[in-house]
């Protein structure tokens, strides 16, 4: 049996007896009943995932997945290719983003390599990102599928072994990408899995122009018209039109779930990457907290599809997993109320008339 079947076959829905016992104590806080609202939704929700009503989440880690993707030879994004390669860089050396907003919230990141169209080769031999290249970049899903079905299977069987690497060390996960030219491949998957109409779903990405999204609108169209991915089979659509760091958040997500880990999704690409894990082992969706609602149109359409309502809502569109550890305060927040705050017994704290 495949690592990934036998991860599918490991995910078990949520501990519904833990969900019970933290409902019943979030029901006798000292504050009128739901009073924090979401916060303590969320904290069933941990209760939930990792059977326990004092629901582990100190160690926190963000995972960053980086590919490149031949389709962005037809000019939809802004940036040349070369970029993710240098972002990576930046990544490593602890300067980008990511790196600022996850010691804000006490997260380390780890870089994982799935295909950057560059040798990365001395980054892995020095520990200082994961080496899981499937190929050097995808092929242009624009003219013929963006990888072959076994390059699939082991960009996402990639993301487990990840996940299963880091979940000793780890109570939370949170998603990440880079990749130039991401957006286009994520389109095409929301497109593909939900019926939407490509217009309706096709965002600016990095910030590009009118003419350079009619063009990318243009580009997905032809992708799917090219490929005719079956929205049946995920493992199809992740061939078609996918690309190899999307491929490594699914596994990463099906990983997590598998070990009862919460995963904490950033963006659309990690979103996209959740879709596919989702259509391959539905039950993977209750580990699932959308950290954000990201600038890209067909974002919420995703968030809709799963099932889930994000935490923030802050117009970022930068990726990389910075929404995800944003996102990382408001979990601990949670779990925190749920394990922290007295109850009215606890406390002797006279409880409303009724």
């Amino acid at each position: 049996m495949s690592l990934l079947q036998q991860t599918i076959d490991a995910i078990r829905p949520q501990d519904a007896q833990a969900r019970s016992q933290a409902k019943a104590r979030l029901d006798q806080l000292i504050m009128p009943h739901w009073a924090l609202g979401r916060l303590m939704d969320l904290a069933m929700e941990l209760a939930g995932m990792t059977g326990s009503i004092k629901p582990p989440v100190a160690r926190k880690t963000i995972v960053t997945m980086a590919g490149d993707h031949g389709v962005a030879a037809e000019g939809v994004s802004k940036y040349p290719q070369e970029v993710t390669s240098q972002m990576v860089m930046g990544f490593v050396h602890g300067v980008a983003g990511i790196n600022v907003l996850s010691r804000l919230v006490g997260a380390r990141v780890v870089v994982a390599d799935l295909g950057v169209a560059a040798d990365l080769g001395e980054l892995v031999r020095a520990g200082k990102i994961i080496g899981k290249k499937v190929a050097m970049g995808t092929a242009n899903m624009a003219r013929g599928p963006a990888m072959t079905r076994q390059q699939a299977q082991r960009s996402i069987e990639a993301g487990i072994e990840v996940a299963n690497e880091l979940a000793a060390s780890t109570d939370v996960f949170g998603t990440g990408d880079m990749g130039i030219a991401n957006t286009t491949p994520s389109t095409a998957i929301l497109a593909v899995l939900t019926g939407t109409p490509v217009p309706d779903i096709t965002g600016r990405g990095t910030g590009i122009d009118d003419q350079t999204l009619d063009r990318k609108i243009a580009v997905v169209q032809r992708a799917i018209q090219v490929n005719q991915p079956d929205p049946t089979d995920p493992l199809d659509v992740l061939t078609k039109v996918g690309g190899f760091e999307i491929g490594g958040l699914a596994g990463l997500v099906l990983g997590a779930a598998a070990q009862r880990k919460p995963v904490v999704v950033d963006g659309f690409i990690s979103t996209a990457g959740a879709m596919i894990a989702c259509a391959l082992a539905p039950r993977a969706g209750d580990y699932l907290i959308a950290a954000h609602r990201s600038m890209e149109q067909g974002h919420r359409f995703m968030h809709s599809h799963l099932g889930k309502t994000p935490l923030l809502d802050l117009n970022l569109r930068l990726g990389e997993g910075t929404g995800a550890a944003l996102a990382l305060h408001l979990v601990e927040a949670a779990a925190r109320v749920l394990t922290e705050v007295a109850t009215f017994e606890e406390a002797s704290v006279s409880k409303a008339k009724a």
